[in-house]
């Protein structure tokens, strides 16, 4: 039942158990990751200064970052392979944090989004 409810199997669940008995709680605290980052530190620090750079410096015309955008530039700079996922995984291990840009829309109309917020959303929300 554990096993299913958690999608393991049940010898896991039953590692699990032995290890809650052998040493409590603590004995089940994360050890962290069980293989090495397939970056380096020195790598890791390499692709710092690729993403300071701009993605205008490698090929995109607009100044947003993506997880995909930056894998490809893993990829091409240090011949290795990361998921999206594991990309994300990496950036938060180096301390890096999803950001929105810090200006907005040179298009944008705060008039005109006043005039929808209060005019037109309360006939869509109803």
């Amino acid at each position: 039942m554990i096993a299913r409810d958690l999608r393991v199997t049940v010898w896991s669940v039953e590692r699990w158990r032995r290890a809650w008995r052998e040493g409590g709680s603590a004995a089940l605290e994360s050890k962290g990751p069980q293989s090495p980052p397939r970056l380096g530190e020195r790598q890791f620090a390499q692709l710092e200064r690729e993403l300071e750079k701009g993605p205008l410096a490698h090929g995109w015309e607009d100044q947003r970052w993506t997880l995909a955008r930056i894998k490809t530039v893993i990829g091409c700079r240090f011949h290795v392979s990361y998921t999206v996922q594991g990309v994300w995984k990496l950036l938060r291990r180096g301390g890096w944090s999803c950001q929105q840009p810090v200006r907005r829309a040179i298009e944008r109309d705060d008039g005109a989004v006043e005039v929808w917020k209060k005019q037109v959303w309360p006939q869509v929300k109803a």
